[in-house]
């Protein structure tokens, strides 16, 4: 099911392993997919510094010191390189183990986090846990949580996936009850993500096509009740329908968004000469990064961060292909898992910034702003590259 599906969409292809020739050692690692992915994240770390300098010279809060968030960021990118440096470590067949238990502690997390008292509130959102000096946000791990679960649910699941009782049924209720606690924050944005995950792995694992199709049309469904009965997320609907009308009040956000991507033109005005990071564009060095480097570095800019994810996600799938190719069926659907929750994060993310989509609270994956993001993607391109690994061991192994 998950080889026809890729084919039928071009996806996927051997890995350089594969092309070989027996008189060629083969390599140890993926080169287009560390190299995209490192590439994202040092881009990042240059975009985040450039989009934050004004804030953190005019803000109280990080001491007028120009290079806070700078420091932050390079500490929480080192955290993540070090947690996948250990994940890499770990073979796939543990994290299959440990699947079912990591998504209990991930949903342990979010009902912690909505608890008074213990959670913390930033703009009418309580999405954090307070650490001392660093926030933990468990909507961000849940994400590579519900991979790990998702992909080992539908390997044990396999006979069952015609059947919407034993195959859909229960990852249903699960889902269900994850949503409900990430409304409550709420965090409409990562339960959109987490959803696109679990219904990915479940398509890609053989699930019923009615069964999916009715789904599909059942979840359109809901988030259009969910958004037509929230006043807020009603008005952000409103905001980008037209965010001219209102660009002080709720089209604010999109229309200074929109202001710098028409002054990038072509090639951008510079680096670190922006003038909507400059207090004018909300959350510059997070959800807006994206329209800082459309400003700063222009059309090309933004065509280098899309290529980077586009190699990215293709070498997930093809990764996912290879792995199906030598029966490692859980392999496969956590490469691809990964591929989608990367895939789907950032086209919401740089839809919202170019004004495709309504403003979603969503960061853009490897590149903006976040410990707890930065983190789990790291893990995330760390289990990736142990599958690939794994892959490439074993067509060795065959090939001796």
């Amino acid at each position: 099911m998950i080889a026809a599906f890729l084919q039928r969409f071009g996806i996927g292809g051997e890995t350089p392993a594969a092309r070989t020739s027996p008189a060629t050692p083969p390599q140890e690692f993926d080169a287009v997919l560390l190299w995209s992915g490192l590439g994202l994240l040092m881009f990042g770390l240059v975009m985040v510094y450039s989009a934050s300098i004004a804030m953190a010279e005019g803000s109280r809060f990080t001491g007028y010191q120009a290079n806070y968030f700078l420091i932050r960021h390079s500490l929480f990118l080192a955290i993540g390189l070090v947690c996948g440096a250990a994940a890499f470590q770990i073979p796939l067949r543990i994290w299959q183990q440990i699947a079912p238990y990591l998504f209990i502690l991930g949903v342990f997390l979010l009902v912690l986090v909505i608890m008074p008292m213990i959670g913390r509130s930033v703009n009418g959102a309580q999405r954090w846990l307070p650490l001392g000096p660093i926030n933990l946000q468990p909507s961000e791990l849940m994400k590579l949580f519900a991979v790990l679960y998702a992909a080992d649910y539908t390997n044990r699941k396999l006979a069952d996936m015609g059947s919407f009782k034993k195959g859909f049924g229960p990852m249903a209720m699960v889902m269900l009850l994850v949503g409900f606690l990430l409304l409550k924050e709420p965090d409409f944005g990562a339960f959109v993500v987490i959803v696109s995950i679990a219904i990915g792995i479940l398509f890609l694992g053989g699930i019923n096509v009615r069964v999916f199709g009715t789904l599909v049309l059942v979840l359109l469904i809901g988030f259009v009740i969910l958004i037509w009965t929230s006043p807020y997320r009603r008005e952000r609907i409103f905001g980008f329908m037209d965010p001219w009308q209102d660009a002080f009040g709720k089209g604010y956000q999109l229309s200074h968004a929109l202001i710098a991507f028409g002054r990038g033109e072509w090639l951008g005005v510079g680096l670190g000469a922006s003038v909507e990071k400059l207090f004018y564009l909300p959350e510059a060095h997070t959800d807006f990064l994206l329209a800082v480097i459309a400003e700063e570095l222009g059309f090309v800019g933004v065509c280098v961060v899309v290529l980077l994810f586009a190699l990215l996600i293709q070498r997930c799938f093809a990764i996912g292909k290879t792995a199906l190719g030598l029966g490692r069926i859980y392999s496969a659907l956590v490469a691809q898992g990964i591929g989608i929750w990367i895939g789907v994060q950032s086209f919401i993310n740089m839809g919202v910034n170019m004004g495709l989509l309504p403003t979603k609270g969503l960061t853009l994956p490897l590149m903006s702003f976040g410990g707890s993001g930065i983190v789990a993607n790291c893990i995330a391109l760390a289990i990736l590259l142990r599958v690939d690994w794994e892959n490439r061991q074993l067509m060795r192994g065959n090939r001796a």
